[in-house]
């Protein structure tokens, strides 16, 4: 059966023509109508950096725990989330045991001058002194991933016959989040308990989350608009990108804020360790999302302020 998931070149979209431009929108619209998610290929990110930056983590996901732990922090930190720190089933309502990962967080560290702000939403960016290369590496995809994401959201615009500018006006000075994932192998956490996943069944919170995974039998799965789990496809050279609650509120729900997860691992892959570069971007901090109603979404939300949306979301997801 074919995958729901579609694979769209965004290619034609940088070379400028407005044919080009308007057949990837076009695309892009029927995929996160019909999937939420897509692969993107001709994105520009370069493969080497990719590589260095998970080979960096990887370096510092191998050292002592004791060591790892003087990084360590909470939900909406930035270090080191150690093993049981979130359950992501828990934003849907349902009660999971943890996910079974480790992750290393970053993001947007500029602050707008409101210590109180500041201090959830742009916080100091924190760098392990033991892999020194690690804070270049990360920077660099940071710098990239915002980079796409706000080429995204214009062509998100675009496909709406909107303004260019529609979305990312409202992206001036965002918060957003870089996570790098690591899923130990079963031989290290042993046998996952009832219910137990790597990351448990979850829609993402934001606009746009921009995703460089590893293929792995306990890899990434999405929910069909059928209700049907299915994996997600992977190609080595593509990113897989989708959208958050918040963009679906925005789209009036005519775009799909897709549930997905990522399977515990497996016995038949007692030694699979997987990476994955995670980018969570998001909007201005004050940004208020009010609902295209129709005939472009299908459904007018309520307002919302972005960080109040945002942070009731992630204090449902963590533990300690």
């Amino acid at each position: 059966m074919p995958s729901s998931v579609p694979l769209v070149d965004l290619a034609p979209w940088f070379t400028g023509t407005p044919a080009g431009r308007a057949s990837v929108a076009a695309e892009i619209d029927r995929a996160l109508r019909e999937s939420g998610f897509l692969l993107v290929t001709g994105h520009g990110v370069p493969e080497e950096l990719r590589a260095r930056t998970r080979e960096l983590a990887r370096r510092f996901f191998a050292l002592p725990e004791d060591v790892k732990r003087r990084y360590a922090v909470t939900v909406g930190g930035r270090g080191w989330l150690p093993p049981g720190a979130e359950a992501n089933g828990y934003a849907e309502g349902t009660e999971t045991p943890p996910d079974l990962k480790e992750s290393y967080a970053s993001g947007a560290d500029t602050g707008v001058g409101d210590p109180e702000i500041d201090g959830f939403w742009f916080q100091r960016n924190i760098w392990p002194a033991e892999v020194p290369e690690l804070e270049a590496a990360a920077t660099e995809y940071l710098a990239r991933m915002r980079s796409l994401s706000d080429e995204l959201l214009t062509m998100f615009a675009v496909a709406l016959s909107l303004a260019e500018d529609y979305f990312t006006r409202h992206t001036g000075h965002p918060t957003y989040t870089f996570n790098i994932n690591r899923y130990p192998p079963m031989t290290h956490v042993g046998p996952p308990a009832p219910g137990q996943f790597r990351i448990g069944p979850h829609t993402d919170f934001g606009t746009v989350t921009v995703l460089d995974r590893q293929a792995g039998v306990g890899g990434l799965q999405v929910c069909t608009a059928e209700g049907r789990w299915e994996d997600a496809p992977f190609d080595p050279a593509a990113l897989t990108v989708n959208i958050g609650d918040l963009m679906a509120r925005w789209t009036g729900d005519r775009w799909r804020s897709t549930r997905h997860r990522v399977l515990p691992p497996d016995a038949h892959a007692p030694e699979e360790d997987l990476v994955s570069l995670i980018f969570f971007y998001e909007t201005d901090h004050d940004a208020r999302i009010r609902s295209l109603g129709p005939p472009i979404g299908h459904t007018v939300h309520p307002d919302v302020i972005a960080a109040d949306y945002l942070r009731a979301k992630l204090d449902a997801i963590t533990i300690t």
